[in-house]
């Protein structure tokens, strides 16, 4: 359904960051136990894997990292919040990360309403959200822009209209978007079941059908090029 609308109406899908395609390289940043650059000691040591981030970026000549839809990122054992040795761990990645410099600004893709923001202020996860709503011809959208500056929940209310291209955010700094290196959480729901501010960003193996019948691939709204491979 998304990608038909977005087909049959091109010019309604903005952008989400400022990409040039033209002058801009992308990294694929790989975080799944494949890629034996990084382990789950650098993902828990977040001025280290910030360096990390940096220096692959940089080595590359690349002015954004990329990567991350339905990757099964086992190298998260240890971070409590998605790692519960009670039960099965939740290490599947539901959107995409866009990494970049803290500052980076972030925009609304599509025309819709501020649906809902959250500071998610605990370790590991999103620190400052915001969720906006989309009517496409019908289809409702929502998404979800998460590890932003926490100034950026200041002056929204909820069904707010938001205009395409509409800055919304930037990319917040380690101590207030959940102790990560700064990027941008993205992702695409059609059912928010709900939430508010929030909705999970990794699920269980185990459910990852169910999900895709929920979130589409962002790279639907995002259309990067061909990234990079490190």
């Amino acid at each position: 359904q998304l990608a038909v609308y977005i087909k049959a109406h091109p010019n309604a899908v903005g952008k989400v960051v400022d990409f040039d395609p033209g002058t801009d390289r992308l990294y694929h940043l790989d975080l799944t136990a494949g890629n034996k650059d990084i382990d789950a000691a650098t993902i828990t040591d977040t001025v280290r894997f910030d360096r990390w981030v940096t220096e692959k970026l940089h080595d590359n000549n690349c002015l954004y990292g990329i990567g991350g839809y339905m990757e099964h990122r086992t190298i998260y054992t240890g971070i409590s919040l998605f790692d519960n040795s009670r039960d099965e761990p939740r290490f599947l990645h539901l959107g995409v990360d866009v990494w970049a410099k803290a500052g980076t600004v972030v925009y609304s893709p599509l025309q819709g309403k501020v649906h809902s923001f959250n500071d998610n202020n605990n370790y590991g996860d999103y620190g400052p959200a915001i969720v906006l709503e989309h009517d496409l011809d019908g289809l409702t959208l929502h998404t979800l822009y998460g590890h932003l500056s926490r100034k950026n929940l200041q002056g929204l209310s909820v069904g707010m209209p938001i205009h395409i291209n509409q800055k919304i955010g930037d990319f917040g700094v380690i101590e207030e978007n959940g102790h990560w290196p700064p990027h941008l959480h993205f992702q695409l729901m059609f059912d928010i079941e709900g939430k508010q501010g929030d909705y999970p960003g990794t699920c269980r193996y185990s459910e990852k059908e169910k999900y895709l019948e929920n979130i589409p691939d962002p790279q639907l709204i995002l259309r990067f090029p061909g990234a990079v491979n490190g």
